[in-house]
């Protein structure tokens, strides 16, 4: 195959009728010419995605499909899908129909004729998204950047196609803590942006919500950044030269000139805050160790309970 379209799905049936049928018309429009294959990943759907997936396999040769054994999360379902994909190209979409298929020939050719090893969608802006959503997420991207000094700039997602030696690059890096933003970053690669306008859902409801959001934010700076650990360090030297100091204060202040020591309630806030402060930092510390607790077991990253 010349190019393999990779789609994750999950209760994506209002969507991928929409999908598919804006896919396929762009692709016979303007990209006749090459061998083209649909690869759908069923992330534990539990509506009629699996159904349709099947119906689309069963009328076009060219149409195939995943079925995950449970819901590995959209980061395990694109790893699946560029794992079994046979494509010289390969393109990954969300089924919603946000990421715009009339950019597709232009990826194309980028990858195939300019020397890109990589085409990427970059979202010109948000509209139509909430305003506390939208600045939390351009907050994360600075803070992210800065921590991991890596390229991953605000509005630049999963949408890209990629060379094969890219792809193969990709699945070089097995952690199964996945966050695939910082892996595309990390992987390298001459890289052309092409920048569209956000636009609405075709169908169907967001999975993402603000608690999952944050969550996902969490797994790119733990597996791309040791920054918090460091964070950890300063923070601890800062409150013993702080305690040092206002010990000897204390001290001073109390022999010197006879001055009584601050009551019980000085003390218990004090108490409080350092608590507060070690657990933050101990709960840090427990977070990277989990992870690398994850690791140690080998655990395959996604498990195909069908395929056709």
């Amino acid at each position: 195959m010349d190019l393999t379209v990779i789609v994750p799905c999950y209760n994506e049936e209002e969507a991928l009728p929409l999908f598919y049928a804006k896919v396929k018309e762009v692709l016979a429009r303007e990209l006749s010419g090459i061998q083209t294959e649909f690869l759908f990943v069923d992330d534990g759907s539990s509506d009629r995605t699996l159904k349709l997936l099947k119906a689309f396999s069963a009328k076009d040769p060219c149409c195939h499909f995943l079925s995950l054994s449970r819901n590995f999360g959209k980061e395990a379902a694109m790893y699946a899908g560029l794992k079994e994909a046979s494509g010289d190209c390969c393109v990954l979409m969300d089924a919603d129909l946000q990421h715009p298929p009339v950019l597709l020939p232009s990826m194309y050719r980028a990858v195939t004729q300019e020397g890109f090893d990589c085409c990427a969608g970059f979202r010109a802006d948000r509209t139509g998204e909430g305003r506390v959503r939208s600045a939390l997420s351009k907050g994360f991207y600075r803070v992210i950047r800065r921590l991991s000094h890596m390229d991953m700039a605000d509005g630049a997602g999963d949408f890209r196609m990629m060379s094969r030696r890219m792809v193969n690059s990709i699945l070089a890096c097995q952690e199964y803590n996945r966050y695939m933003k910082g892996i595309f970053s990390f992987v390298g690669f001459d890289t052309k942006w092409l920048p569209f306008q956000n636009t609405a859902r075709a169908a169907g409801k967001t999975k993402w919500k603000l608690r999952g959001l944050f969550r996902y934010a969490l797994d790119g700076i733990f597996s791309f950044s040791t920054a918090p650990v460091t964070l950890a360090a300063a923070a601890g030297t800062l409150l013993f030269f702080l305690a040092l100091g206002l010990g000897l204060w204390t001290a001073v202040n109390t022999l010197a000139f006879g001055n009584p020591v601050d009551g019980w309630t000085t003390i218990v806030c004090l108490i409080l805050f350092l608590n507060g402060i070690q657990l933050l930092f101990i709960s840090i510390l427990g977070e990277y160790v989990s992870r690398n607790y994850l690791e140690s077991k080998g655990r395959p990253i996604y498990i195909i309970k069908e395929q056709g």
